[in-house]
């Protein structure tokens, strides 16, 4: 059973993905709480804010680790964090709109070590993949990897203006990917 807590942060990430300006009492509603219970829990809005964010890491990491796990194939598995980090950056789309808000640039980041292990995976991952040319030797990994998370934000993008079909959002995605990396193998066609 949900516990009071995680029903509101999850309350709270639903709402502010859809308004970042939304005061607690609609976070509460959203929660089917009292604000008083909210504030049992979260004594204020920037309290709230780091339980999604650490929630969120959470939850990515989690993802990235079961991506990485999905396949032993290095291309299924570049693929399938492609697809992660997308369903983790459209779902906490909320929390990249705070970055950009003098109140909330003094969030804790994420603790240095959290995401060392996945990245240095992601980077083992890339590096063989070009040993065995299936990824341009042309591009380096950090350049890469910079791609990479571009891609992930150009899709969430894409996807919050409703101009692209939801269902055809990773396809484009994974196409723009590989072909942007060099990958031209009929897996990603």
């Amino acid at each position: 059973m949900e516990t009071t807590q995680q029903k509101i942060i999850d309350a709270a990430i639903e709402v502010f993905n859809v308004d970042l300006s939304a005061n607690l009492e609609v976070v509460a509603d959203h929660a089917q709480v009292t604000r008083r219970t909210l504030h049992r829990y979260f004594k204020d809005r920037a309290q709230l804010m780091e339980a999604c964010q650490t929630e969120m890491q959470g939850k990515c990491r989690s993802a990235m680790m079961a991506a990485i796990k999905s396949s032993t194939d290095p291309l299924a598995q570049l693929e399938q964090m492609l697809y992660a980090g997308i369903d983790c950056g459209s779902k906490y789309a909320f929390l990249d709109k705070l970055q950009q808000h003098p109140p909330y640039r003094q969030m804790p980041d994420t603790p240095e070590g959290e995401f060392d292990e996945i990245k240095k995976q992601w980077f083992a991952i890339v590096t063989g993949l070009q040993k065995t040319g299936i990824i341009s030797a042309e591009l380096t990994p950090a350049w890469i990897f910079v791609l990479f998370g571009g891609m992930v934000t150009t899709t969430i993008n894409a996807l919050g203006s409703g101009n692209v079909a939801r269902n055809d959002i990773k396809r484009f995605a994974l196409f723009s990917f590989s072909r942007s990396i060099g990958i031209h193998t009929n897996t990603n066609e």
